[in-house]
């Protein structure tokens, strides 16, 4: 299989050359990147950006330095990016879904229009019908099931929480055409710093995901498939981004289409709700986690429940069943925009499945990986942090954001405990409220819900007591 690259991921070692002016080696690049690349991987793709006249390259072998390129012209830009990108990542697709993709990418006026077929839903039996197979199912589980022992709901989410908030933040953004790279996006969440150059509603969506995020992890055992997550969910992902402010959370009472689309969606508000109400209900029957997340992936944007934001809503509640059921979230690492909008619309006229589930069981594969690999380099977590995270998150907070000195933290510890903690572990409580505080810094705050401005104004008063 031939493996490629997005054009975020070249964007990458672009972000990564700003740093160096005067140029950069490889291996400075190497060291400059958000994500790690194998030396030979990241030379094909220098010699890629050369080729398409992005960087710069002065000198020859290991003494070769690049640079980002002079500011082009639109159209010498549109140009390049036009170029077909060798390594971008390729989905294997079964006969069924490439008969879905071809006919998709077919003018739009050269495929029937069609309107919502509430039968599409109304067959679905939950336990009964199957958009994913037993032997699917089972793989699932196999390369999504952490080795740790029984815990309480979203324990494992928290424990990647950090790293799960940039990729899927990016990656749902990315699918929306964001343009945002993967290092401006650890930078926006981590700093809250805005990307040079890119308009603010390109940041509104990357927090408005790490707010969604979230409240998917903290309220884990409270989220399920019903209005107050779903319409929650949407509130959060729709904040700030919707001409109408009433309609982020709201069920959409509007007409809208779908670009370069011959689907029609649903219209009649009284039918929308009824399909929505539908929808979470089946959801909420199923007994898989895995049949649960791609249901609503298929069900949710199918219907346009909402006046947009759709589908950004159908990959987070995705994950719902993964977070409460301790299994590896699904972040949609390196899924092609195009591949994902051509199985959505696959969903849209056709009603068939094929592409979306190919789609879906690459993209869990690569994402239960990642975090394989992620947690085991965290190592185990402590179980009395565990045990405590909500009180650690409610003490540290309060101190950051009270503006407290060192002195005033160690009193508010101190008395916070007596009422909270049980006295044979207020001692150890307090020991480890009091690290927690001295091992915040600008990359780590985001997990107790501190935003930048309360964590600067903090750190000036932290930093001279």
């Amino acid at each position: 299989m031939v493996h490629q690259t997005s054009d975020d991921d070249f964007a990458a070692i672009e972000q990564a050359l700003k740093s160096y002016p005067g140029g950069a080696s490889a291996q400075e690049i190497l060291l400059a990147l958000v994500t790690p690349l194998p030396l030979r991987t990241l030379q094909y793709r220098l010699k890629n950006l050369v080729g398409r006249k992005r960087i710069l390259k002065e000198g020859g072998g290991r003494s070769a330095r690049y640079r980002v390129a002079p500011i082009r012209s639109e159209s010498d830009a549109a140009a390049s990016n036009s170029q077909p990108l060798s390594d971008e990542p390729v989905v294997p697709i079964s006969a069924a879904a490439a008969a879905i993709r071809d006919y998709i990418r077919r003018r739009p006026e050269a495929r029937k229009p069609v309107g919502y077929d509430r039968a599409f839903l109304d067959v679905y039996r939950p336990n009964a019908s199957w958009y994913l197979s037993e032997a699917e199912r089972r793989h699932l589980a196999q390369v999504g099931r952490p080795q740790i022992a029984e815990q309480p709901a979203g324990t494992y989410a928290k424990q990647i929480l950090s790293r799960l908030l940039i990729d899927l933040a990016w990656n749902s953004s990315r699918l929306e055409g964001n343009t945002y790279s993967l290092l401006d996006t650890k930078r926006l969440i981590e700093l809250g710093e805005e990307a040079e150059g890119r308009g603010h509603l390109e940041a509104q969506m990357i927090l408005n995901h790490k707010d969604a995020i979230e409240f998917l992890v903290a309220t884990a055992d409270e989220i399920g498939f019903n209005r107050y997550t779903v319409l929650n969910l949407h509130a959060l992902l729709a904040n700030n981004l919707l001409a109408d402010l009433t309609a982020a959370g709201r069920l959409r009472y509007i007409a809208v289409g779908i670009e370069r689309s011959a689907f029609h969606p649903l219209e009649v508000p009284q039918l929308i709700e009824e399909c929505f109400d539908q929808i979470l209900a089946t959801a909420a029957a199923i007994d898989d986690p895995f049949e649960q997340a791609f249901f609503i992936m298929v069900q949710i944007p199918y219907l346009q429940p909402f006046d947009d934001v759709n589908k950004r809503v159908s990959r987070l509640a995705a994950n719902i069943p993964l977070i409460k059921s301790n299994l590896s979230p699904l972040s949609f690492t390196d899924v092609p925009r195009q591949t994902y909008t051509e199985a959505v619309l696959g969903i849209y006229e056709m009603n068939k499945v094929d592409l979306l589930k190919d789609v879906f069981i690459w993209a869990y594969e690569r994402s239960a990986a990642r975090y394989a690999a992620v947690r085991q380099s965290l190592g185990e977590p402590d179980p009395f942090r565990l045990r405590h995270r909500v009180h650690l998150r409610e003490i540290v907070s309060a101190v950051v954001r009270g503006g407290m000195n060192r002195k005033q933290a160690v009193a508010q510890i101190a008395d916070w405990s007596k009422n909270k903690i049980d006295p044979d572990e207020q001692r150890r409580f307090i020991e480890t409220a009091e690290a927690e505080l001295m091992s915040l810094h600008e990359g780590n705050f985001a997990r107790y819900q501190i935003r930048p401005s309360e964590f600067a104004s903090w750190r000036k008063v932290w930093e001279v007591t």
